[in-house]
Formats: structure tokens, C-alpha cells, sequence
């Protein structure tokens, strides 16, 4: 190799090195504090005994808090003047031991609104620290950390009206739209059972709502046979890290990497939204062209439609609780 060829290949590693320093910097130290709200309008309430009627939905997903955090727990304070109908939230709020009290008080007057929630497995486990190229190349290499207090999370955000959807299934009205909702415990740990809430709604709603916090195929499928409407999931971070025209690197999950965030179909009458989520595990706080996010849904309804798809027939209903809101 000529001096000259050593001096280039030199200076193009240096800048290669310079480049991704820069690129990490900004994960880390910018975009990953960035928080955004992103808006979304759905065509899934039914268009006969909803005409006329909007429900604003604030989808909120992936806190992971800890003490600490004084940024993303005054972004999400600042979401109650949105003054939403309903807040949806899908799971993983904590990332420490003593974050219940910093949940609660981000969510503050919010929790004074309808709400529903499922779990994520960072509510039951905290994070522990691993190789961050297990993200990219082993998704579904899982390592769990110590417990944490989502019992006392779940007590506070029963008291305060919010409906537990784990398992279960609720019926309410919220500004005159009647609303079936059914989820699941976190499928991403394998704690999902959708047998516990299988079977079609047995009477007319304007929206069938199913939550779970990992959009995983077979829980999306079960949602999907059944009727629902919308199905509202976090957990991918939106892929945490993107490329510009690539999109999400990974997803996490079952989901190709176009169902990473935002909204989306599956199969021909379903919605699925995908929150990116508003924070990250402490041991891989970085995000690329992949901004923090909660999500305003407007859910409208459906335009030029002969009527809700028919569930799959065959699925026994299983026993399950209902509660009424």
C-alpha cells in the first residue's frame, strides 16, 4: 500500500469514526429527549350508531421511568391539556424500583379521565443490563430483571377509575360511544392467554377496542377473528433506531418492520396502532430518526362501510369477567 492509498484509507476511517460519534451523541444526548405528540385520524367507530361522533384518544406506551427523568415527566404532564375522551395506556411505565410515584405524577391530572391499561414486562421486571447487540441480531433473547411494585402501580390507577384490561374484558361509554375493550397480559414474556376473553361481543358497540402491550401475530390474529375494531399495542419503540428509507431496523417482535409505529391493517377489518413509545431501557437510552412519542388519536367513523366484519366462526366463547364502566 503507497503512503499516499494509507493516508486515505486513514482519513476515510477517521471519518467514518467521527461520523458515528456524532450519530451516537445525537441518539443519545438529543433525539432521545425529543418528545413529540404525533396525531392520528381513524375511520373505525361504526358508521350507523356512531354517526356524527368523535372520540379523542391519547395513547400513551414504554414510559420506563425512573427517578429522575424531569424532561419526559413534564412532556407527559403537559398532555392533560389535551383534554382527551379516553387515555390508553399499554405498559411498561417503570424502570426502577421507586418510579411509581414518578408515573403517577406524570400522568397527574390525566388519571382523572376514563382510562384503560394493560402490562408490559417492564411493569412486572426491571431492567437489567445486557448486549445491546441482542436488539439487532438475538430479538428474542430475553433477560429479566428484579420485580417490581406494578401491584401498587395497578392500586393507585385503580383508585383513581382506571379499568384494568389484563384478562379481562370491560363494556363503557365515554362522550356517548359505546365501547367494548378486551386485552391481554403482555405476550412478549409469554403471560398472554386470549382464550380468558375469547368470543365476539354480544351485543352492538361503536367500537371494539383490544389492547395488548407487544403486537404479536397470533394475539393480533385472535383480535382480528373476533371482530375488533382497533387494536392498540407499544413495545417496538418504533424500532428505537431507523434509517431514513429503510425505516425500523428491528421491531422486537412478531411484526414486520412497517408495523413498527403508527397505524396500520391486519387482515380486512382491524386497525392495529402502534405506539413508539415515550422512553428507553436505561441500558440502551438511545434513539435514531425515531422521536419519543405519545399519539392523539381521533377515531371517527368508518366511511363507506356495509357493516362490521363478521367474527370467525367456529371460537367457542370462553368464561371471562366483564365490568362496566
Amino acid at each position: 500500500m503507497s503512503a499516499t492509498l494509507g493516508r486515505r484509507v486513514l482519513r476515510a476511517g477517521a471519518g467514518l469514526t467521527a461520523t458515528g460519534a456524532l450519530g451516537l451523541g445525537y441518539a443519545v444526548g438529543v433525539e432521545r429527549q425529543w418528545f413529540a405528540l404525533r396525531r392520528a385520524r381513524l375511520e373505525v367507530l361504526d358508521p350507523v350508531t356512531a354517526a356524527g361522533r368523535t372520540l379523542r384518544v391519547l395513547h400513551v406506551s414504554d414510559l420506563h421511568l425512573r427517578p429522575g427523568q424531569r424532561l419526559e415527566r413534564r412532556f407527559v404532564e403537559g398532555l392533560a391539556a389535551l383534554e382527551p375522551d379516553l387515555v390508553v395506556n399499554t405498559g411498561d411505565n417503570l424502570s426502577h424500583p421507586r418510579a411509581v410515584p414518578e408515573v403517577l405524577r406524570a400522568l397527574g391530572s390525566l388519571l382523572t379521565r376514563p382510562g384503560l391499561f394493560v402490562w408490559g414486562s417492564n411493569d412486572y421486571h426491571g431492567p437489567r443490563p445486557k448486549n445491546p447487540a441482542n436488539y439487532l441480531f438475538r430479538p428474542q433473547h430475553r433477560v429479566l430483571g428484579p420485580e417490581l411494585p406494578w401491584r401498587d402501580l395497578r392500586a393507585a390507577f385503580v383508585e383513581h377509575g382506571w379499568l384494568d384490561a389484563t384478562h379481562t374484558r370491560h363494556t363503557l361509554t365515554v362522550e356517548g360511544v359505546r365501547i367494548a375493550v378486551g386485552g391481554v397480559d403482555d405476550p412478549h414474556i409469554g403471560r398472554d392467554d386470549y382464550d380468558r376473553i375469547a368470543g365476539p361481543a354480544d351485543e352492538p358497540y361503536d367500537l371494539r377496542l383490544g389492547l395488548t402491550h407487544s403486537p404479536e401475530p397470533r394475539v393480533l390474529d385472535a383480535f382480528a377473528a373476533d371482530g375488533y375494531d382497533l387494536v392498540l399495542a407499544g413495545h417496538t419503540h418504533g424500532g428505537q433506531l431507523r434509517l431514513p428509507g429503510y425505516g425500523a431496523l428491528v421491531t422486537n417482535c412478531g411484526v414486520d418492520r412497517s408495523r413498527a409505529r403508527g397505524a396500520s391493517r391486519w387482515g380486512a377489518h382491524t386497525r392495529l396502532h402502534v405506539s413508539a413509545g415515550l422512553g428507553t431501557s436505561p441500558y440502551a437510552p438511545a434513539r435514531f430518526a425515531c422521536r419519543p412519542e405519545a399519539t392523539l388519536l381521533e377515531l371517527v367513523p368508518r366511511a363507506g362501510d356495509t357493516g362490521r366484519a363478521a367474527p370467525a366462526e367456529g371460537r367457542p366463547p370462553s368464561a371471562r369477567s366483564r365490568a362496566s364502566g
